[in-house]
């Protein structure tokens, strides 16, 4: 009986030391602990240039929260932005720039974080599928189109001289041309609803307000025909004059070309000096 209850005495006194000697063995093992702030800054940059996003992410991060001020530091919150961007993590890249720019208005770089911004709602209002299948793209939600035109006119207008600013004028002639052919979407919707008024005034709209893009055409059509079917005869007529005045003078514009799939490069640390360290 002494030898049973020793036993069990035994045992209950090693099973809190097996429990936290398993728990020990369990944790995985951080081999960036005792890394220094250039150590984590350039192997989180070696993973982004293999493509190896999450990693990369983990390490900016755990930069950022063990040295979270200097110019590693600065600069891999600029980098991370871009790795959430790579990562098909949207939002966060969108608040990486967000920050970045909150923290470092004067920064040389900062134009990058605009753009990046510009960047990441253009392709989210462009879809995965439109860069396999062409679709009409005003024909999906304008929230992503509207924020990414906002990024970029921010973009040429606190920066008009940055590299950036030629590409995102570019893109906001297209968006601006989304959005309007979008207004004549919603315009079209409404005629088929019998919504004449509402059509009406959405393509008086877009002639108003989206002057030189390619949907004032269109919006002159739906306006004849709004005007028509409310027996407006004489808004109709002038309607139609200045569509018929416009079109045999060729003073309709062609849709704008798409622009070109950004390749969008991260290494502004080489400007910084930081990879001679």
């Amino acid at each position: 009986m002494r030898a049973k209850l020793f036993a069990l005495i035994l045992v209950m006194g090693l099973l809190p030391m097996l429990v936290v000697g398993c728990g020990i063995l369990n944790k995985e093992f951080d081999q960036t602990t005792n890394w220094s702030a250039s150590k984590l800054y350039n192997e989180a940059s070696q993973q982004l240039d293999a493509a190896n996003y999450s990693r990369a992410i983990e390490y900016y991060e755990k930069l950022d929260a063990r040295y979270p001020f200097g110019r590693y530091a600065m600069q891999g919150q600029l980098d991370v932005a871009y790795a959430y961007y790579k990562d098909q993590q949207p939002e966060a890249a969108i608040a990486a720039a967000d920050r970045f720019i909150k923290l470092y208005p004067q920064n040389p770089f900062v134009d990058y974080a605009y753009y990046l911004k510009g960047i990441v709602n253009y392709n989210r209002s462009v879809g995965f599928i439109d860069r396999f299948i062409p679709t009409d793209a005003s024909q999906r939600d304008p929230g992503s189109a509207l924020d990414a035109f906002q990024d970029f006119s921010q973009l040429v207008r606190l920066y008009p001289n940055s590299k950036y600013a030629a590409d995102a004028r570019q893109r906001m002639l297209y968006l601006r041309n989304n959005l309007a052919k979008n207004e004549v979407n919603v315009a079209r919707y409404y005629m088929k609803r019998g919504a004449y008024v509402a059509a009406a005034n959405r393509a008086q709209y877009v002639i108003e307000r989206y002057q030189r893009t390619s949907a004032v055409e269109s919006a002159l059509e739906v306006l004849v025909e709004a005007y028509r079917r409310l027996d407006e005869d004489q808004l109709a007529a002038d309607a139609q004059r200045v569509l018929t005045m416009n079109r045999e003078a060729s003073r309709f514009i062609s849709d704008v070309v798409p622009p070109d799939e950004v390749s969008l490069g991260r290494k502004l640390w080489d400007y910084m000096g930081l990879d001679k360290n």
